[in-house]
């Protein structure tokens, strides 16, 4: 792989979801050997610490959680990722999912100016296409599909000014949709890869015919990795487990076929939560798995020793 300038950006985002713990995922993703991993693969690495959400007034009672400060948050999140695409492979460390309502309209903005369009990759246990309006829980971590394509009821949140278009996402790895979202779902032009389909016709398959489209499009291509996405014996630090997730063959396999496509432009690492982690494990998983987005070969893989 080509090398890269690839830059940190640490994001502490412990809004989007009740249950506390994501704040700590950037420092445990560094602690765990992310910036040596990619430096050992000959990419540049630069570091920007961790962000902080923008000005905001302070949140009241009420069903959504947090949404002030989570609004902070996507402003302070789109705002770096258009700053940094122009000059290198964004890797934003979480925090919880909602920070991608910032990461991903901030790929998308700067994708629409330099004229190519954004695709995105959403590893994911869950769909995330929620609005404030319909989701059950008020935890926004389950918009942020919903923000960037541009649905309503966001208000208080900065403007999408270029939403990503529902035929250019595909999720995959999908066991736990509720009613409202699968309704929403099905009526989109999403590629849905839910784990029985993965069961039936492997990974490799459908990520390949969504990577084939990314590059006849010419397009970028921004990557959301939830830890949910794997199964929770392998990761099991994450508020949010369902079982049967990814493998880590299967997890291993589909990060390498994204370095070898060449289309990597933004990489989000979310829902870490090291309060729940079993000696560091799960985020070593993490970096494993953005090593291998970035160039790391399955014969390169050190051996672990958690004893």
């Amino acid at each position: 792989m080509t090398p890269q300038t690839c830059i940190l950006i640490g994001a502490p985002v412990d809004s989007g979801k009740r249950r506390p713990g994501c704040l700590m995922g950037p420092d445990a993703l560094r602690t765990a050997g992310l910036a040596r991993a990619l430096a050992d693969l000959g990419h540049v690495v630069e570091d920007r610490g961790n962000l902080a959400p923008a000005p905001h007034a302070p949140d009241g009672e009420g069903p959504l959680y947090q949404p002030n400060r989570t609004a902070a948050w996507t402003k302070a999140l789109g705002d770096a990722a258009k700053e940094a695409l122009p000059t290198g492979l964004p890797i934003f460390l979480g925090g919880d999912h909602a920070l991608s309502l910032g990461s991903v309209a901030g790929a998308a903005a700067h994708a629409n100016r330099v004229g190519r369009p954004l695709f995105v990759l959403w590893l994911d246990a869950h769909s995330d296409y929620h609005t404030p309006q319909s989701s059950a829980s008020g935890n926004l971590h389950g918009t942020p599909l919903g923000y960037v394509t541009g649905r309503d009821g966001f208000q208080g949140f900065p403007p999408v000014t270029a939403p990503v278009p529902q035929e250019n996402i595909c999720i995959m790895g999908l066991r736990s949709v509720d009613g409202p979202e699968r309704e929403a779902l099905q009526a989109t032009r999403i590629r849905l890869h839910d784990m029985r389909d993965i069961d039936e016709n492997g990974i490799a398959r459908p990520l390949s015919a969504f990577l084939d489209t990314v590059a006849k499009a010419g397009g970028m291509l921004h990557v959301s990795l939830d830890v949910d996405f794997l199964d929770p014996s392998i990761a099991p630090a994450v508020g949010t487990t369902v079982p049967g997730g990814a493998t880590v063959r299967e997890a291993h396999l589909a990060m390498e076929m994204i370095c070898d496509s060449g289309l990597l432009s933004s990489l989000d690492l979310v829902e870490l939560n090291p309060f729940l982690d079993e000696r560091g494990r799960t985020a070593q998983l993490m970096v494993d798995l953005a090593a291998s987005a970035l160039g790391r070969r399955v014969f390169d893989r050190p051996t672990r020793a958690f004893a």
